[in-house]
């Protein structure tokens, strides 16, 4: 098991972190910060300049989730992670990648309010000797209070929400370990086991009246998908692809699946690759539409959407799956693609 203890800057994670090694057994103090220092030392000068906070490099995410599977074999017990995690999508991708691999996450958020916290950064002594450098550090600290309020309606609904405006160091861990023995702040995303080979995956296009095209939200990935999932061993693309429908839509398909496109997605590590076969699935009645229920530990939304509002919600590769599939829809043909492009 993970304990993540969210929380601003200054909301006094790692103390109580360090607190909660004394009250739970077996329990590994695990600080994903440390990997910022790693990255500053591995990855080239190019890419070091396009980063401005090391969480937006996709090899932090893969080194949080790799070392803590890596310890957790080596050391069991519980790992109590102290580490601000402001963007959903960057939650998705590391719950996500935990839960594949059979890590269970409580996610647990510090709130001391907002006065404490501009309190507690103006008295933040990170560099004793360096009045400079800490004048720096609480600039930026006091600029991500910005950030932190912005992430707030998702994190009160994802986390186990704990006030500490009042409680010491000590305090607030024993009322982290008591939530969490209690059951509190339990990730409920679906542990879908890590593909070790190439996979062949069916994606389903469903659309409304208006031609819109329905997208589902992902609570174990980042950035937003057509319904569908990979096709289980036995199992035919268009099974699959009504199977996965009825599951995270609740929707019963009724009619035949129309290819629209075959893409080979090269092996890209960690990712192995393999056939994604996109469907035109049809129309979906109003009624069916009204009765759309969605499985909690998959999916956390759904909408209908034109091809340019998908611009802004799918991952580059999804976004040129779907719009190739859309052109293959409207000349009436099946596509062949490679990462996402016509095959030449």
């Amino acid at each position: 098991m993970i304990i993540w203890v969210n929380g601003a800057f200054g909301a006094g994670k790692t103390s109580a972190a360090r607190d909660m090694l004394d009250l739970i057994p077996a329990s590994t103090l695990y600080e994903p910060e440390v990997f910022g220092g790693c990255l500053r030392q591995l990855l080239p000068e190019r890419q070091l300049r396009e980063v401005t906070d090391y969480q937006e490099s996709p090899t932090w995410r893969r080194l949080v989730v790799e070392t803590a599977c890596s310890l957790l074999n080596e050391v069991g017990g519980v790992l109590i992670a102290p580490m601000t995690l402001l963007r959903q999508d960057h939650r998705d991708e590391i719950f996500g990648g935990l839960a594949a691999r059979g890590i269970e996450v409580r996610h647990v958020l510090l709130d001391p309010g907002e006065t404490i916290l501009r309190e507690r950064i103006a008295l933040r002594r990170d560099h004793p000797d360096d009045e400079r450098a800490d004048d720096t550090a609480r600039c930026w600290a006091l600029d991500r209070i910005a950030d932190y309020r912005q992430a707030l309606p998702w994190l009160t609904l994802d986390a186990y929400v704990l006030p500490t405006a009042g409680l010491t160091a000590r305090q607030t861990a024993e009322a982290v370990c008591e939530a969490v023995g209690s059951g509190a702040g339990v990730c409920g995303i679906v542990q879908t086991p890590a593909p070790r080979a190439e996979t062949v995956a069916a994606g389903v296009l469903l659309f409304d009246d208006d031609d819109r095209v329905l997208l589902v939200d992902p609570t174990y990935k980042p950035g937003w998908e057509f319904p569908g999932g990979i096709v289980e061993r036995g199992e035919s693309p268009v099974r699959a692809g009504h199977r996965e429908v009825a599951e995270e839509l609740g929707i019963e398909l009724t009619r035949g699946l129309e290819l629209l496109v075959v893409d080979w997605e090269p092996p890209q590590p960690p990712g192995h690759g393999g056939l994604r076969l996109i469907f035109d699935g049809g129309r979906v009645p109003t009624a069916d539409i009204a009765r759309v229920l969605l499985p909690d530990a998959e999916l956390r939304d759904w909408r209908f959407v034109t091809e340019d509002e998908a611009a802004g919600l799918l991952p580059p590769l999804r976004l040129d799956r779907l719009r190739w599939a859309l052109r293959a829809r409207e000349q009436g043909r099946p596509l062949n693609l490679e990462a996402g492009h016509p095959a030449q």
